[in-house]
């Protein structure tokens, strides 16, 4: 299984006009970091956690040809807005696109890309292929997922686990059941935002609990807002264990 990270920072963890940080004026490659996805390829079959606003972009640079489905986390639009680029595949691959989310999910899909749903559609609209999930585990092309419900703040989240990986994006809460479904993991991928405290997502020192009680072989945080600091920085304060994900870094599990 490969495992690229197409993105690993948030709206507020790009370059930002006007600001001079540490992060935002760094030259360093792995401080440039487009909102959170990432592409996975297990048994030839090829998935996309989360279509966000570089959705496009991240697919180009990875020069990824070939994509069987996506998986939503939740709807928030830096998790989903670049899904209308996806009628490149359609395209492509003569398909309409296989997408999985909760039933929440799939209502704002239809809200925010209403046209693709449409009984008339214009040419030329995404073809999206709508399949409901719940916390019950389920397979494409075989390949088993199980979801790891989570909460961010109220808003409920899917992380997704497929073989030894652990994917967890957007929370702030990991109830009892979901560390159940975690046990096991050897590559555990979690948000860890900014030092300060945060109302929905968890900070560096709370990430780093959750990594300890989990204790994957190797952690990766992402959704990294510029306020955390370079990575250069924070990677020396870092557990052996744990490491700073950064745009197109890629492993095999």
């Amino acid at each position: 299984m490969t495992v690229t990270f197409l993105g690993t920072g948030t709206s507020q963890g790009v370059p930002v006009i006007g600001c001079d940080c540490e992060v935002c004026s760094s030259l360093d490659y792995r401080d440039k970091r487009l909102r959170t996805s990432i592409h996975i390829m297990v048994d030839n079959t090829s998935l996309v956690i989360d279509t966000g606003p570089d959705f496009r972009q991240q697919m180009l640079r990875e020069q990824i040809r070939k994509l069987d489905a996506i998986l939503f986390t939740h709807g928030h639009k830096d998790h989903i807005a670049g899904l209308d680029d996806v009628r490149a595949f359609n395209y492509l691959q003569k398909i309409d696109m296989p997408v999985y989310g909760t039933s929440s999910v799939l209502r704002q899909l239809e809200v925010e890309f209403y046209y693709a749903f449409e009984k008339y559609k214009y040419p030329g609209t995404p073809q999206i292929d709508l399949r409901e999930i719940t916390d019950e585990e389920f397979s494409i092309n075989g390949v088993k997922i199980i979801p790891l419900p989570v909460l961010h703040f109220k808003i409920p989240v899917t992380g997704f686990r497929i073989h030894d990986l652990s994917y967890i994006t957007d929370a702030n809460q990991i109830p009892e059941s979901t560390y159940e479904r975690l046990k096991g993991t050897r590559v555990l991928v979690l948000n860890a935002l900014q030092r300060e405290k945060h109302l929905s997502h968890f900070n560096l020192e709370e990430a780093i609990e959750v990594a300890k009680r989990i204790e994957a072989e190797q952690t990766y945080f992402i959704h990294i807002s510029h306020k955390l600091g370079s990575h250069k920085t924070i990677e020396k304060e870092l557990p052996n264990s744990v490491a700073l994900a950064y745009d197109g870094l890629s492993i095999e599990l």
